[in-house]
């Protein structure tokens, strides 16, 4: 049997596209999503589901070791799982920040801390964490997502500096849109409004999730000692 992966949000989205793909390559996975219901529905072989709030450290923790008790060790760790809520900071709810750094920055963070000890022992694995174009960009009312993701791409560099000297990989991918259920967290329908305007620069329709399940498991497939650091993917007609 193929070594264990472990994804997280992957009921929807990404996280569903790299389910599938991983699990047609013949690897045992591990997905954490709120949703059991739908990660059970996706029917795949060789996988056990859990439902996790990635933000609770404790659960995380102990998911992924009924996993490798089963699977074996983690060889890949994909922190996918995310919140987007789109807001002008001025007026948005504190709340929202907060659902947003539990998920995208206590999430990351709590993942990596569940792998990388035994990682760094077995001197082999990788973590590649899903950020996104608004780490290293800027848009109207992303502000607090913004500076989520932005933390995504300083710990990434930082996580990689301090693994790399033990042979472990701590990778990034920074997608552009794309038709996942994403937005529908924003809770004001004006914001919604206009990010379906601005798709229609892109012919009203965004990249397919399944191009970013194919770069990771591209990113994935390279031999051990070479890490893709970063790869951003976009649609072709995205101009910005």
């Amino acid at each position: 049997m193929k070594k264990l992966i472990v994804i997280t949000g992957a009921g929807s989205g990404f996280g569903k596209k790299m389910a599938k793909t991983f699990s047609e390559m013949g690897h045992p996975l591990l997905l954490i999503g709120r949703n059991k219901t739908a990660l059970d529905q996706l029917g795949l072989a060789n996988t056990m589901t859990r439902s996790v709030d990635v933000g609770n450290q404790a659960a995380f923790n102990e998911a992924i070791l009924a996993a490798e008790l089963v699977y074996g060790d983690v060889d890949l760790l994909i922190n996918n799982a995310g919140q987007m809520l789109l807001g002008d900071v001025g007026n948005q709810a504190a709340a929202e920040w907060e659902r947003m750094i539990n998920v995208n920055l206590f999430g990351t963070l709590n993942g990596i801390q569940a792998v990388l000890p035994a990682m760094t022992e077995r001197k082999s694995g990788t973590i590649i964490n899903v950020s996104s174009i608004a780490g290293f960009k800027a848009f109207e009312n992303h502000a607090a997502y913004c500076a989520t993701k932005f933390g995504i791409h300083g710990l990434t560099e930082t996580v990689r500096l301090e693994a790399s000297k033990n042979n472990v990989r701590i990778l990034l991918i920074s997608p552009g849109a794309a038709e996942t259920p994403l937005l529908g967290h924003t809770t004001r329908d004006d914001i919604k409004d206009g990010y379906h305007a601005w798709k229609q620069t892109m012919g009203g329709v965004s990249m397919d999730p399944k191009a970013v399940a194919n770069a990771v498991a591209f990113m994935y497939a390279m031999p051990q000692e070479v890490s893709i650091r970063e790869l951003v993917i976009a649609s072709t007609l995205q101009d910005n």
